[in-house]
Protein backbone atom coordinates (compact mmCIF):
# COMPACT_ATOMS: atom_id res chain seq x y z
CA UNK A 1 0.00 0.00 0.00
CA UNK A 2 1.22 3.59 -0.25
CA UNK A 3 0.82 6.23 1.55
CA UNK A 4 -2.27 7.72 0.38
CA UNK A 5 -4.07 4.15 1.02
CA UNK A 6 -2.33 3.74 4.49
CA UNK A 7 -3.72 7.33 5.44
CA UNK A 8 -7.25 5.99 4.55
CA UNK A 9 -6.80 2.84 6.44
CA UNK A 10 -5.51 4.31 9.71
CA UNK A 11 -8.88 6.40 9.88
CA UNK A 12 -10.60 6.15 13.25
CA UNK A 13 -13.84 4.52 12.11
CA UNK A 14 -16.79 6.31 11.50
CA UNK A 15 -19.00 5.92 14.79
CA UNK A 16 -15.78 6.75 16.55
CA UNK A 17 -15.30 10.39 15.73
CA UNK A 18 -16.25 13.70 16.92
CA UNK A 19 -18.49 13.70 14.01
CA UNK A 20 -20.70 11.29 15.01
CA UNK A 21 -21.18 12.25 18.36
CA UNK A 22 -22.28 15.45 17.03
CA UNK A 23 -25.05 13.86 14.52
CA UNK A 24 -26.00 12.16 17.15
CA UNK A 25 -26.57 15.62 18.98
CA UNK A 26 -28.28 17.12 16.21
CA UNK A 27 -30.39 14.23 15.93
CA UNK A 28 -31.99 14.14 19.39
CA UNK A 29 -31.86 17.80 19.75
CA UNK A 30 -33.48 18.34 15.57
CA UNK A 31 -33.20 15.53 13.98
CA UNK A 32 -35.85 13.09 15.79
CA UNK A 33 -38.69 16.06 15.58
CA UNK A 34 -37.59 17.36 12.16
CA UNK A 35 -40.80 18.97 10.33
CA UNK A 36 -40.04 19.95 7.13
CA UNK A 37 -42.97 22.41 6.91
CA UNK A 38 -41.70 24.07 9.82
CA UNK A 39 -38.31 24.27 7.97
CA UNK A 40 -39.78 25.40 4.65
CA UNK A 41 -42.03 28.29 6.86
CA UNK A 42 -38.95 29.31 8.35
CA UNK A 43 -36.94 29.60 5.81
CA UNK A 44 -38.00 31.06 2.49
CA UNK A 45 -34.49 30.41 0.60
CA UNK A 46 -34.76 26.33 2.23
CA UNK A 47 -34.72 25.59 -1.52
CA UNK A 48 -31.77 27.15 -2.83
CA UNK A 49 -29.43 26.13 -0.31
CA UNK A 50 -30.52 22.95 -0.22
CA UNK A 51 -30.24 22.62 -4.50
CA UNK A 52 -27.13 21.26 -5.44
CA UNK A 53 -25.64 21.08 -9.49
CA UNK A 54 -23.87 18.53 -10.74
CA UNK A 55 -23.06 17.49 -14.43
CA UNK A 56 -26.15 16.98 -16.38
CA UNK A 57 -28.23 16.82 -12.99
CA UNK A 58 -29.52 18.81 -10.42
CA UNK A 59 -30.72 17.71 -6.94
CA UNK A 60 -33.16 19.64 -4.58
CA UNK A 61 -32.33 17.92 -1.65
CA UNK A 62 -34.72 20.80 0.20
CA UNK A 63 -37.62 18.13 0.95
CA UNK A 64 -35.22 15.64 3.38
CA UNK A 65 -35.04 15.87 7.16
CA UNK A 66 -31.47 17.90 6.97
CA UNK A 67 -31.03 21.33 8.62
CA UNK A 68 -27.33 23.16 8.52
CA UNK A 69 -25.96 22.06 11.81
CA UNK A 70 -26.68 18.17 10.82
CA UNK A 71 -25.18 19.14 7.36
CA UNK A 72 -21.87 20.34 8.49
CA UNK A 73 -21.62 17.65 10.67
CA UNK A 74 -21.96 15.05 7.91
CA UNK A 75 -19.39 16.93 5.90
CA UNK A 76 -17.00 16.84 8.89
CA UNK A 77 -17.85 13.03 9.42
CA UNK A 78 -16.70 13.25 6.17
CA UNK A 79 -13.04 14.64 6.69
CA UNK A 80 -12.92 12.95 10.10
CA UNK A 81 -13.42 9.43 8.16
CA UNK A 82 -10.62 10.67 5.02
CA UNK A 83 -13.20 10.40 2.41
CA UNK A 84 -11.15 12.48 -0.31
CA UNK A 85 -7.92 10.65 1.03
CA UNK A 86 -10.04 7.40 0.33
CA UNK A 87 -11.52 8.75 -3.32
CA UNK A 88 -7.67 9.98 -4.60
CA UNK A 89 -6.50 6.65 -3.76
CA UNK A 90 -9.15 4.84 -5.99
CA UNK A 91 -8.65 7.49 -8.62
CA UNK A 92 -4.47 7.01 -8.52
CA UNK A 93 -5.10 3.29 -9.24
CA UNK A 94 -3.97 2.02 -5.34
CA UNK A 95 -5.40 -1.27 -4.27
CA UNK A 96 -8.24 -0.10 -2.70
CA UNK A 97 -10.11 -3.72 -3.00
CA UNK A 98 -8.03 -5.12 -0.62
CA UNK A 99 -10.18 -8.35 -0.05
CA UNK A 100 -9.38 -9.06 -3.67
CA UNK A 101 -6.03 -7.17 -3.81
CA UNK A 102 -7.09 -5.27 -6.73
CA UNK A 103 -7.14 -1.05 -8.02
CA UNK A 104 -10.51 0.03 -8.80
CA UNK A 105 -10.21 1.57 -12.13
CA UNK A 106 -13.92 1.83 -13.76
CA UNK A 107 -13.02 5.62 -13.74
CA UNK A 108 -10.11 5.12 -16.21
CA UNK A 109 -12.72 3.07 -19.22
CA UNK A 110 -14.34 6.38 -19.43
CA UNK A 111 -11.40 9.02 -19.36
CA UNK A 112 -9.94 10.45 -22.65
CA UNK A 113 -7.03 9.83 -24.12
CA UNK A 114 -4.86 11.91 -24.01
CA UNK A 115 -5.67 12.40 -20.56
CA UNK A 116 -4.60 16.23 -19.01
CA UNK A 117 -1.96 15.55 -16.65
CA UNK A 118 -4.12 16.23 -13.57
CA UNK A 119 -7.01 14.12 -14.82
CA UNK A 120 -5.01 10.29 -14.65
CA UNK A 121 -1.27 9.60 -12.89
CA UNK A 122 1.17 9.16 -15.16
CA UNK A 123 1.42 5.43 -13.46
CA UNK A 124 -2.03 5.10 -15.00
CA UNK A 125 -1.10 6.28 -18.51
CA UNK A 126 0.37 2.46 -20.35
CA UNK A 127 -3.19 1.12 -18.70
CA UNK A 128 -5.04 4.23 -20.41
CA UNK A 129 -3.74 3.80 -23.45
CA UNK A 130 -4.64 0.07 -23.51
CA UNK A 131 -8.19 0.49 -22.60
CA UNK A 132 -8.42 2.76 -25.84
CA UNK A 133 -7.35 0.47 -27.71
CA UNK A 134 -9.62 -2.16 -26.45
CA UNK A 135 -12.42 0.40 -26.91
CA UNK A 136 -11.41 1.74 -30.25
CA UNK A 137 -11.64 -2.07 -31.36
CA UNK A 138 -14.76 -2.95 -29.66
CA UNK A 139 -16.51 0.40 -31.67
CA UNK A 140 -15.03 -0.46 -34.91
CA UNK A 141 -16.89 -3.64 -34.19
CA UNK A 142 -19.90 -2.29 -33.16
CA UNK A 143 -20.15 -0.27 -36.28
CA UNK A 144 -19.41 -3.46 -38.32
CA UNK A 145 -22.40 -5.20 -36.72
CA UNK A 146 -24.59 -2.22 -37.33
CA UNK A 147 -24.00 -2.07 -41.03
CA UNK A 148 -24.57 -5.83 -41.82
CA UNK A 149 -28.15 -5.99 -43.45
CA UNK A 150 -27.95 -9.89 -42.93
CA UNK A 151 -27.63 -8.98 -38.76
CA UNK A 152 -31.57 -8.42 -37.51
CA UNK A 153 -30.95 -9.41 -34.13
CA UNK A 154 -28.80 -9.37 -31.22
CA UNK A 155 -29.19 -11.23 -28.17
CA UNK A 156 -27.01 -10.52 -24.55
CA UNK A 157 -26.26 -13.56 -22.70
CA UNK A 158 -24.96 -12.64 -19.45
CA UNK A 159 -25.80 -12.44 -15.43
CA UNK A 160 -25.75 -9.65 -12.74
CA UNK A 161 -23.55 -6.79 -14.64
CA UNK A 162 -23.06 -8.08 -17.25
CA UNK A 163 -26.88 -8.23 -18.09
CA UNK A 164 -28.29 -5.28 -15.73
CA UNK A 165 -25.96 -2.22 -16.90
CA UNK A 166 -26.40 -2.79 -20.70
CA UNK A 167 -30.00 -3.84 -20.68
CA UNK A 168 -30.51 -0.82 -18.74
CA UNK A 169 -29.06 1.36 -20.85
CA UNK A 170 -30.47 0.18 -23.91
CA UNK A 171 -33.50 0.81 -22.74
CA UNK A 172 -33.14 3.86 -21.28
CA UNK A 173 -31.35 5.41 -24.60
CA UNK A 174 -34.15 3.54 -27.15
CA UNK A 175 -34.99 6.81 -28.55
CA UNK A 176 -31.06 6.95 -29.67
CA UNK A 177 -31.17 3.72 -31.25
CA UNK A 178 -30.60 3.93 -34.82
CA UNK A 179 -28.92 0.24 -35.84
CA UNK A 180 -32.30 -1.02 -37.43
CA UNK A 181 -31.25 -4.43 -34.62
CA UNK A 182 -33.17 -5.78 -32.24
CA UNK A 183 -31.50 -6.57 -29.02
CA UNK A 184 -32.83 -8.86 -26.02
CA UNK A 185 -31.07 -9.72 -23.05
CA UNK A 186 -31.01 -12.96 -21.23
CA UNK A 187 -30.07 -13.47 -17.76
CA UNK A 188 -31.87 -15.92 -16.14
CA UNK A 189 -31.02 -19.94 -15.78
CA UNK A 190 -34.61 -20.77 -15.95
CA UNK A 191 -35.10 -22.05 -19.44
CA UNK A 192 -38.66 -20.05 -20.04
CA UNK A 193 -36.82 -16.91 -20.72
CA UNK A 194 -34.57 -18.40 -23.40
CA UNK A 195 -37.02 -19.96 -25.20
CA UNK A 196 -39.37 -17.18 -25.00
CA UNK A 197 -36.38 -15.87 -26.90
CA UNK A 198 -35.42 -17.97 -29.23
CA UNK A 199 -38.58 -18.82 -30.14
CA UNK A 200 -38.68 -15.23 -32.24
CA UNK A 201 -35.19 -15.68 -33.94
CA UNK A 202 -33.51 -17.05 -37.19
CA UNK A 203 -30.07 -18.37 -36.62
CA UNK A 204 -29.09 -17.03 -39.97
CA UNK A 205 -29.86 -13.23 -38.60
CA UNK A 206 -28.89 -13.65 -35.29
CA UNK A 207 -25.89 -12.80 -33.36
CA UNK A 208 -25.07 -14.00 -29.43
CA UNK A 209 -23.09 -11.66 -27.26
CA UNK A 210 -21.88 -13.94 -23.91
CA UNK A 211 -20.65 -11.91 -21.57
CA UNK A 212 -18.75 -13.87 -18.59
CA UNK A 213 -15.23 -12.07 -18.17
CA UNK A 214 -14.33 -15.64 -16.93
CA UNK A 215 -16.80 -17.45 -19.20
CA UNK A 216 -17.81 -19.51 -16.38
CA UNK A 217 -20.79 -18.08 -15.13
CA UNK A 218 -22.93 -20.85 -14.28
CA UNK A 219 -26.42 -19.31 -15.84
CA UNK A 220 -24.73 -17.37 -18.89
CA UNK A 221 -22.86 -20.84 -19.69
CA UNK A 222 -26.05 -22.79 -19.36
CA UNK A 223 -28.02 -20.51 -21.69
CA UNK A 224 -24.61 -20.34 -24.13
CA UNK A 225 -24.36 -23.46 -24.24
CA UNK A 226 -28.46 -23.91 -25.22
CA UNK A 227 -28.33 -21.07 -27.90
CA UNK A 228 -25.46 -22.99 -29.59
CA UNK A 229 -27.22 -26.30 -29.73
CA UNK A 230 -30.35 -24.38 -31.24
CA UNK A 231 -28.49 -22.14 -33.30
CA UNK A 232 -26.69 -25.66 -34.38
CA UNK A 233 -30.00 -27.68 -34.66
CA UNK A 234 -32.02 -25.04 -36.24
CA UNK A 235 -29.38 -23.87 -39.00
CA UNK A 236 -28.60 -27.38 -39.86
CA UNK A 237 -25.68 -27.27 -38.83
CA UNK A 238 -24.39 -25.00 -41.80
CA UNK A 239 -23.81 -21.23 -40.18
CA UNK A 240 -20.44 -20.57 -38.98
CA UNK A 241 -20.52 -20.66 -35.14
CA UNK A 242 -17.33 -17.72 -35.21
CA UNK A 243 -19.74 -15.17 -36.69
CA UNK A 244 -22.83 -15.61 -35.21
CA UNK A 245 -21.34 -15.97 -31.25
CA UNK A 246 -18.78 -13.51 -29.91
CA UNK A 247 -17.58 -13.03 -26.48
CA UNK A 248 -17.27 -10.80 -23.89
CA UNK A 249 -15.17 -12.52 -21.60
CA UNK A 250 -10.65 -12.80 -20.84
CA UNK A 251 -10.66 -16.36 -20.92
CA UNK A 252 -9.85 -16.64 -24.60
CA UNK A 253 -8.94 -20.56 -24.40
CA UNK A 254 -12.81 -20.90 -23.04
CA UNK A 255 -13.93 -18.89 -25.90
CA UNK A 256 -12.20 -20.42 -28.55
CA UNK A 257 -13.22 -23.98 -27.18
CA UNK A 258 -16.76 -23.24 -27.44
CA UNK A 259 -15.95 -22.04 -31.43
CA UNK A 260 -15.99 -18.24 -31.04
CA UNK A 261 -13.32 -16.02 -32.99
CA UNK A 262 -13.76 -12.94 -31.83
CA UNK A 263 -13.67 -11.61 -28.29
CA UNK A 264 -13.53 -8.59 -26.50
CA UNK A 265 -12.07 -8.38 -22.84
CA UNK A 266 -11.84 -6.01 -19.71
CA UNK A 267 -9.37 -6.34 -16.74
CA UNK A 268 -9.55 -7.33 -13.10
CA UNK A 269 -9.97 -3.92 -11.66
CA UNK A 270 -13.14 -3.52 -13.33
CA UNK A 271 -16.32 -5.06 -10.92
CA UNK A 272 -18.88 -6.74 -12.94
CA UNK A 273 -21.47 -3.62 -11.52
CA UNK A 274 -19.05 -1.18 -12.78
CA UNK A 275 -18.35 -2.78 -15.77
CA UNK A 276 -20.94 -1.05 -18.84
CA UNK A 277 -18.56 1.35 -19.77
CA UNK A 278 -16.47 -1.71 -20.69
CA UNK A 279 -16.81 -4.19 -23.50
CA UNK A 280 -19.56 -5.65 -21.48
CA UNK A 281 -21.27 -2.39 -22.66
CA UNK A 282 -21.07 -3.35 -26.44
CA UNK A 283 -24.75 -3.97 -26.82
CA UNK A 284 -25.61 -0.04 -25.96
CA UNK A 285 -22.84 0.65 -28.48
CA UNK A 286 -24.39 -1.26 -31.17
CA UNK A 287 -28.21 0.20 -30.16
CA UNK A 288 -26.89 3.53 -30.42
CA UNK A 289 -23.77 3.73 -32.75
CA UNK A 290 -19.88 4.14 -31.69
CA UNK A 291 -20.77 8.27 -31.04
CA UNK A 292 -22.83 7.73 -28.43
CA UNK A 293 -21.08 5.65 -26.82
CA UNK A 294 -18.37 8.03 -26.50
CA UNK A 295 -20.88 10.66 -25.42
CA UNK A 296 -22.17 8.24 -22.78
CA UNK A 297 -18.34 7.85 -21.16
CA UNK A 298 -17.61 11.91 -21.66
CA UNK A 299 -21.21 12.13 -19.23
CA UNK A 300 -19.73 9.84 -16.77
CA UNK A 301 -16.53 11.25 -17.06
CA UNK A 302 -17.76 14.74 -16.78
CA UNK A 303 -19.19 13.56 -13.17
CA UNK A 304 -15.45 12.17 -12.56
CA UNK A 305 -14.40 14.82 -12.23
CA UNK A 306 -16.70 16.83 -10.71
CA UNK A 307 -16.19 14.00 -7.79
CA UNK A 308 -12.60 14.25 -7.86
CA UNK A 309 -12.41 17.84 -7.67
CA UNK A 310 -15.51 19.68 -6.72
CA UNK A 311 -15.39 21.07 -2.80
CA UNK A 312 -17.32 18.58 -0.66
CA UNK A 313 -20.25 21.07 0.07
CA UNK A 314 -21.17 20.96 -3.66
CA UNK A 315 -19.89 17.61 -4.28
CA UNK A 316 -23.34 15.74 -5.00
CA UNK A 317 -22.19 12.14 -5.04
CA UNK A 318 -20.42 13.11 -1.28
CA UNK A 319 -23.98 15.21 -0.35
CA UNK A 320 -25.97 12.09 -1.18
CA UNK A 321 -24.03 9.62 0.49
CA UNK A 322 -23.95 11.82 3.39
CA UNK A 323 -27.36 11.69 3.50
CA UNK A 324 -28.01 7.95 3.09
CA UNK A 325 -25.42 7.65 6.11
CA UNK A 326 -27.72 10.12 8.08
CA UNK A 327 -30.97 8.48 7.08
CA UNK A 328 -29.33 4.99 7.62
CA UNK A 329 -27.61 5.39 11.17
CA UNK A 330 -29.01 8.01 12.76
CA UNK A 331 -33.28 8.38 11.50
CA UNK A 332 -32.90 4.25 11.36
CA UNK A 333 -34.56 4.06 7.84
CA UNK A 334 -33.92 0.36 6.36
CA UNK A 335 -35.04 1.27 2.90
CA UNK A 336 -35.13 3.92 0.00
CA UNK A 337 -37.51 3.67 -3.14
CA UNK A 338 -36.35 4.70 -6.54
CA UNK A 339 -39.10 6.27 -8.52
CA UNK A 340 -37.86 6.97 -11.98
CA UNK A 341 -40.43 9.48 -13.69
CA UNK A 342 -39.27 8.47 -17.44
CA UNK A 343 -40.72 5.48 -18.44
CA UNK A 344 -36.97 4.76 -20.29
CA UNK A 345 -35.53 4.58 -17.17
CA UNK A 346 -38.03 1.59 -15.68
CA UNK A 347 -34.77 -1.05 -15.39
CA UNK A 348 -33.10 1.60 -13.44
CA UNK A 349 -34.60 0.80 -10.10
CA UNK A 350 -33.23 -2.89 -10.51
CA UNK A 351 -29.27 -1.42 -12.01
CA UNK A 352 -29.49 0.31 -8.86
CA UNK A 353 -30.27 -2.43 -6.17
CA UNK A 354 -27.38 -4.40 -7.63
CA UNK A 355 -25.25 -1.20 -7.55
CA UNK A 356 -25.68 -0.03 -3.76
CA UNK A 357 -26.50 -3.64 -1.99
CA UNK A 358 -24.21 -5.88 -3.58
CA UNK A 359 -21.42 -3.00 -3.33
CA UNK A 360 -22.30 -2.46 0.52
CA UNK A 361 -24.71 -4.86 1.77
CA UNK A 362 -21.83 -6.16 3.51
CA UNK A 363 -21.54 -6.45 7.45
CA UNK A 364 -18.17 -6.37 8.68
CA UNK A 365 -15.28 -3.96 8.02
CA UNK A 366 -11.64 -4.10 5.77
CA UNK A 367 -10.15 -6.19 8.60
CA UNK A 368 -13.26 -9.04 8.65
CA UNK A 369 -14.63 -7.61 11.93
CA UNK A 370 -18.43 -6.89 12.59
CA UNK A 371 -19.62 -3.45 12.12
CA UNK A 372 -22.12 -2.33 15.09
CA UNK A 373 -24.20 -0.32 12.71
CA UNK A 374 -26.63 -0.30 10.09
CA UNK A 375 -25.38 -0.26 6.50
CA UNK A 376 -26.86 -0.63 2.57
CA UNK A 377 -30.51 0.23 3.19
CA UNK A 378 -32.89 -2.06 0.75
CA UNK A 379 -33.70 -0.07 -2.65
CA UNK A 380 -36.64 -0.80 -4.76
CA UNK A 381 -39.01 0.87 -7.05
CA UNK A 382 -41.17 0.95 -10.24
CA UNK A 383 -41.12 4.02 -12.55
CA UNK A 384 -43.80 6.75 -12.04
CA UNK A 385 -46.80 7.03 -12.38
CA UNK A 386 -47.43 3.26 -11.68
CA UNK A 387 -46.00 3.10 -8.20
CA UNK A 388 -48.22 5.44 -7.81
CA UNK A 389 -50.99 2.88 -8.22
CA UNK A 390 -48.85 0.22 -6.19
CA UNK A 391 -47.12 1.36 -3.37
CA UNK A 392 -47.55 5.07 -2.97
CA UNK A 393 -50.22 4.41 -0.73
CA UNK A 394 -47.93 3.02 1.67
CA UNK A 395 -45.19 5.92 1.21
CA UNK A 396 -47.94 8.08 2.05
CA UNK A 397 -50.02 6.40 4.90
CA UNK A 398 -48.22 3.95 6.31
CA UNK A 399 -46.48 3.03 9.92
CA UNK A 400 -42.82 3.14 8.12
CA UNK A 401 -40.95 6.28 6.82
CA UNK A 402 -39.11 5.54 3.63
CA UNK A 403 -37.28 8.20 2.01
CA UNK A 404 -37.64 9.11 -1.86
CA UNK A 405 -35.99 9.65 -4.74
CA UNK A 406 -37.44 10.82 -7.37
CA UNK A 407 -35.93 11.31 -11.25
CA UNK A 408 -37.42 13.64 -13.13
CA UNK A 409 -36.64 14.63 -17.41
CA UNK A 410 -37.46 17.93 -18.69
CA UNK A 411 -37.21 17.70 -22.26
CA UNK A 412 -39.12 14.41 -23.81
CA UNK A 413 -37.98 12.65 -27.18
CA UNK A 414 -41.99 11.91 -28.29
CA UNK A 415 -44.53 14.26 -29.99
CA UNK A 416 -47.61 13.67 -27.93
CA UNK A 417 -49.69 16.33 -26.54
CA UNK A 418 -50.24 16.45 -22.91
CA UNK A 419 -48.37 13.44 -20.89
CA UNK A 420 -45.33 15.28 -20.37
CA UNK A 421 -46.74 18.19 -18.38
CA UNK A 422 -49.55 15.45 -16.51
CA UNK A 423 -45.73 13.07 -16.03
CA UNK A 424 -44.16 16.05 -14.54
CA UNK A 425 -46.41 17.68 -12.26
CA UNK A 426 -47.34 14.27 -10.92
CA UNK A 427 -43.65 13.56 -9.77
CA UNK A 428 -43.65 17.22 -8.51
CA UNK A 429 -47.18 16.33 -6.68
CA UNK A 430 -45.96 13.72 -4.91
CA UNK A 431 -42.79 14.94 -3.65
CA UNK A 432 -45.10 17.81 -2.20
CA UNK A 433 -48.14 15.70 -0.81
CA UNK A 434 -44.93 13.35 0.96
CA UNK A 435 -43.91 16.57 2.80
CA UNK A 436 -47.06 18.25 3.25
CA UNK A 437 -49.53 15.89 4.48
CA UNK A 438 -53.23 16.81 4.75
CA UNK A 439 -54.68 16.28 8.15
CA UNK A 440 -58.67 14.53 8.25
CA UNK A 441 -60.27 13.82 11.76
CA UNK A 442 -61.30 10.64 10.45
CA UNK A 443 -58.38 9.01 10.05
CA UNK A 444 -58.77 7.43 6.85
CA UNK A 445 -58.05 10.39 4.93
CA UNK A 446 -55.25 12.12 6.82
CA UNK A 447 -52.05 12.25 5.15
CA UNK A 448 -49.09 12.50 8.53
CA UNK A 449 -46.58 14.22 5.66
CA UNK A 450 -43.19 15.19 6.91
CA UNK A 451 -41.75 12.05 4.38
CA UNK A 452 -38.82 13.04 3.15
CA UNK A 453 -37.60 12.93 -0.76
CA UNK A 454 -34.87 13.67 -3.16
CA UNK A 455 -35.41 15.15 -6.58
CA UNK A 456 -33.22 14.33 -9.78
CA UNK A 457 -33.75 16.54 -12.48
CA UNK A 458 -32.32 16.06 -15.85
CA UNK A 459 -32.43 18.56 -18.53
CA UNK A 460 -32.50 15.65 -21.00
CA UNK A 461 -32.58 11.38 -21.26
CA UNK A 462 -29.12 11.66 -23.58
CA UNK A 463 -26.34 9.24 -23.56
CA UNK A 464 -24.55 12.00 -22.13
CA UNK A 465 -26.81 12.70 -19.32
CA UNK A 466 -27.70 9.02 -18.37
CA UNK A 467 -23.69 8.40 -18.05
CA UNK A 468 -23.96 11.19 -15.57
CA UNK A 469 -26.92 10.00 -13.77
CA UNK A 470 -24.65 6.30 -13.42
CA UNK A 471 -21.34 7.48 -12.26
CA UNK A 472 -23.81 9.73 -9.65
CA UNK A 473 -24.74 6.89 -8.40
CA UNK A 474 -21.31 4.94 -8.27
CA UNK A 475 -19.60 7.46 -6.12
CA UNK A 476 -22.41 7.91 -4.06
CA UNK A 477 -22.23 4.50 -2.81
CA UNK A 478 -18.50 5.00 -2.78
CA UNK A 479 -19.07 7.67 -0.32
CA UNK A 480 -20.84 5.80 2.06
CA UNK A 481 -19.30 2.84 1.65
CA UNK A 482 -16.06 4.64 2.77
CA UNK A 483 -17.77 6.26 5.66
CA UNK A 484 -18.97 2.85 6.83
CA UNK A 485 -15.34 1.01 6.43
CA UNK A 486 -16.21 -1.20 4.25
CA UNK A 487 -14.92 -2.94 1.00
CA UNK A 488 -17.69 -1.61 -1.69
CA UNK A 489 -15.83 -3.74 -4.50
CA UNK A 490 -15.82 -7.34 -3.87
CA UNK A 491 -19.00 -9.91 -3.56
CA UNK A 492 -18.54 -12.34 -1.73
CA UNK A 493 -22.16 -12.90 -0.43
CA UNK A 494 -23.07 -14.37 -3.73
CA UNK A 495 -20.78 -17.38 -3.43
CA UNK A 496 -22.46 -19.60 -0.59
CA UNK A 497 -25.51 -20.21 -2.56
CA UNK A 498 -23.77 -21.21 -5.89
CA UNK A 499 -21.72 -23.53 -4.10
CA UNK A 500 -24.82 -25.55 -2.45
CA UNK A 501 -26.50 -25.56 -5.77
CA UNK A 502 -23.90 -27.39 -6.92
CA UNK A 503 -24.43 -29.94 -4.49
CA UNK A 504 -28.18 -30.12 -4.67
CA UNK A 505 -28.81 -30.41 -8.53
CA UNK A 506 -27.68 -34.33 -8.77
CA UNK A 507 -29.24 -35.18 -5.84
CA UNK A 508 -32.93 -33.77 -7.68
CA UNK A 509 -31.75 -36.69 -10.42
CA UNK A 510 -30.70 -39.10 -7.69
CA UNK A 511 -32.82 -39.23 -5.02
CA UNK A 512 -29.69 -38.86 -2.38
CA UNK A 513 -30.87 -36.81 0.43
CA UNK A 514 -27.82 -37.85 2.88
CA UNK A 515 -26.45 -35.24 5.38
CA UNK A 516 -29.35 -32.36 4.05
CA UNK A 517 -31.24 -30.29 6.37
CA UNK A 518 -35.15 -31.64 6.96
CA UNK A 519 -36.85 -29.36 4.82
CA UNK A 520 -34.64 -29.21 1.93
CA UNK A 521 -34.90 -33.43 2.26
CA UNK A 522 -38.60 -32.73 2.08
CA UNK A 523 -38.62 -29.72 -0.79
CA UNK A 524 -36.46 -32.55 -3.30
CA UNK A 525 -38.90 -35.31 -2.43
CA UNK A 526 -41.98 -33.45 -3.52
CA UNK A 527 -39.67 -32.26 -6.56
CA UNK A 528 -39.20 -35.82 -7.26
CA UNK A 529 -42.39 -37.18 -6.90
CA UNK A 530 -43.81 -34.77 -9.57
CA UNK A 531 -41.50 -34.35 -11.75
Amino acid sequence: MTANLSDWMGRPRCDQTPAWRELGRCFEQTGRAFDLRQAFAADSQRAERFGVSAPHVFADLSKNRLDAAATQALLQLARECRLEVHRDAMFAGETINTTEGRAVLHTLLRCPQPAPGDTVAPTLQPLLADVHATLDAMLDFAETLRADPAITDVVNIGIGGSDLGPQMAVLALDAFANSGKRLHFVSNVDGHELAACLKHLQPRSTVFLIASKTFTTVETMTNAHSARRWFEAEGGGALDIGRHFIGLTTNLAAAGAFGIRTTFGFWDWVGGRYSVWSAIGLPLAIAIGAAGFRDFLAGAHAMDNHFRTAPLAGNLPVRLGLLDVWYRNFHGFTSRTIAPYHSALRRFPAYLQQLEMESNGKRVDLAGQPLPYGTSPVLWGEPGTNGQHAYFQMLHQGTDVVPVEFIAVIKTRHDLPGHQPMLLANALAQAQALMQGKADSGGHKDFPGNRPSTFLLLDDLTPASLGALIALHEHRVFVSGSLWGLNSFDQWGVELGKVLAKDIEPRLASGDTDGLDASTRGLIGRIRSIS
